[in-house]
């Protein structure tokens, strides 16, 4: 046992702190790849590992039960020698040490550390109500049992934000019986993140499920004062609601890391391999952005690509020195609308539509290359762009929007 250890009281090893899907895609990783060192995964919740994407769908409708959720049944990490430390924040990091501190006062000592912090809900400001009683946000388990018992029939529900949180919730919502309005200070739903197609899908298939979408909108404020009981929005108006799911985004979390002196640039900044500024720090999921060809850093919001990169990092640090590629891709269940998202749409300048029999795929192109595609219940065209898009290959629009295009002829 090295001094640190001993000085901590436990085996060093690898620490992975943060034990949403990224910890445990990298703690079963390096298993897989045949670690044998000490490896320990530290979560501020008392549960273990689980699915977030199913917090704003099944899990808020009731559909399923919250072990259901858990990515993996706590025996897989006894049988892999796993130490599992639920419940326990990390409060600081010693860089210099290579130790970190518990919530409980006490003290682990690592070898290499790996931060998955994730992510954190954008809250609105106290100022205008946002902490009153039937305010949530939509982002761990706790939250969403909080959340649950307000959403009844009959009762009136305000969503703030039109991205696809927002919008999930207010499908949940309009599945359990709620009237439900929803508040996007954009011009329109989607805007930052798909192209005013989707958006004009997606605003007719909430208006079809009887929402009230209010775009150009903004929030003065809440009102209420025991709990929350209606809003006056930017134009002066005012309605009632009984419960308010904000889904305004998220923020990576980095104050851990913040205050051990890591570099921070929108999230915690990391090379092409996983390492951060420190050494034997390593950082991987949505709280870490890292470098791009052609410049710049990239910071991805999504399961795959907090999979993708926690495996790449434990691949890292069991000696492949492989830097990360992405290959993203996204999806978003709303009422019977599955969608499926691959790529990044930055900088396209063309949309071609494909509309088939009961299936819709809107193709993003940069002059004539392929960039990304939203498939609404396609799954073929979703599974064909991915392919290619992984290949850097990109068909000829017009085949693309021709219905009679086989897409399997594409791959050849």
């Amino acid at each position: 046992m090295s001094d640190r250890a001993a000085q901590a009281g436990t085996e060093a090893g690898i620490v992975i702190v943060g034990a949403g899907q990224a910890g445990a895609a990298l703690a079963a990783r390096l298993r897989a790849l045949g670690h044998t060192g000490a490896v320990t995964l530290v979560g501020a919740e008392p549960v273990p590992p689980y699915q977030r994407p199913p917090l704003s769908k099944a899990y808020l409708l009731g559909d399923v039960p919250a072990e259901r959720l858990f990515l993996r049944p706590v025996e897989f990490y006894q049988q892999n020698d796993i130490a599992l430390r639920m419940g326990e924040a990390v409060t600081a990091i010693d860089c210099a040490a290579r130790q970190i501190t518990l919530s409980g006062g006490g003290r682990l000592a690592y070898d290499d550390l790996v931060l998955t912090t994730g992510s954190v809900p954008r809250r609105l400001p106290a100022t205008i109500g946002g902490v009153l009683p039937g305010v949530f946000t939509l982002r761990d388990l706790a939250d969403v049992d909080a959340m649950r018992p307000h959403l009844h029939a009959g009762a009136r529900a305000l969503v703030v934000g039109g991205g696809y949180i927002g919008l999930e919730g207010a499908a949940v919502a309009r599945k359990l019986g709620l009237e439900v309005t929803v508040l996007e200070m954009a011009p329109r739903i989607l805007q930052r993140v798909a192209c005013r197609e989707t958006s004009d899908f997606f605003r007719d298939l909430h208006h079809g499920h009887g929402v009230t979408l209010l775009e150009s909108t903004g929030l003065q404020r809440l009102t209420g004062t025991d709990r929350v009981t209606g809003a006056v929005l930017s134009d002066g108006r005012e309605i009632a609601a009984d419960v308010v799911i904000v889904g305004i985004g998220i923020a990576p979390e980095t104050a851990l890391a913040g205050a051990a002196g890591l570099t921070l640039e929108n999230g915690i900044a990391t090379d092409e391999f996983g390492r951060t500024s420190a050494p034997h720090v390593w950082a991987a999921g949505d709280c870490a952005s890292f470098p791009v060809v052609g410049g710049g850093r990239m910071r991805l919001e999504s399961v795959q690509n907090a999979i993708d990169q926690a495996e790449a990092v434990a691949a890292n640090l069991t000696g492949a020195n492989r830097p990360y590629l992405p290959m993203p891709w996204f999806w978003s269940d709303q009422y019977d609308v599955k969608l499926q998202i691959a790529g990044l749409n930055a900088g396209h300048d063309r949309i071609v539509v494909r509309a088939t029999e009961g299936a819709l795929s809107h193709w993003y192109y940069a002059g004539d290359r392929l960039l990304a595609v939203d498939a609404m219940n396609d799954p073929r065209g979703f599974m064909v762009a991915k392919r290619l898009i992984e290949a850097g290959r990109s068909p000829d629009p017009a085949l693309v929007a021709d219905p009679a295009t086989d897409l399997k002829t594409l791959l050849r």
